[in-house]
């Protein structure tokens, strides 16, 4: 695993690239577990949590997970990096550029991710670093079904 001081912009641009690294390990989307996403946050609605109503009302035919569920599940796909940032004191969150859900994620199938560094650049805060990321329903890897810019500063 190669290894890149966070403050070394020069450097860091190796890890930028078009192509998407290897896939994650998947997560099992239950209706258990979208149930309890429901009662977290309140979004009770029917085509989440109703698997009869959506049987015959939901234009998917099943119930489906949420679009923040399957965001919020990002860390639980964590893949395996090539490369290692080094050096920095923080690591923050530090917001997105962009969010699109393009498609269903029925309960019952699996979803894992792949991403890539879109950017790094030198900030009065620190090392920005842009990662894209591509959530896909397991077989159905032609399309993804959420599609996330995340940002980081390392400090």
């Amino acid at each position: 695993m190669k290894h890149y001081a966070y403050d070394d912009i020069e450097a860091l641009q190796e890890v930028v690239s078009d192509e998407f690294g290897a896939w994650s390990g998947q997560v099992q989307i239950t209706q258990s577990l979208v149930d309890q996403f429901a009662t977290l946050t309140g979004d009770t609605y029917w085509i989440h949590t109703d698997p009869e109503k959506a049987k015959t009302d939901s234009p998917f035919g099943m119930t489906i997970a949420h679009g923040f569920l399957t965001l919020v599940l990002l860390p639980k796909m964590a893949g395996v990096s090539s490369y290692e940032v080094t050096g920095y004191n923080n690591i923050l969150n530090y917001g997105s550029d962009k969010l699109r859900f393009i498609g269903p994620v029925p309960v019952g199938s699996a979803i894992h991710c792949r991403s890539r560094v879109k950017g790094v650049t030198a900030t009065a805060k620190g090392t920005k670093v842009e990662m894209e990321q591509h959530i896909h329903v397991v077989g159905q890897d032609e399309r993804p079904v959420l599609v996330y810019e995340m940002i980081i500063i390392y400090m």
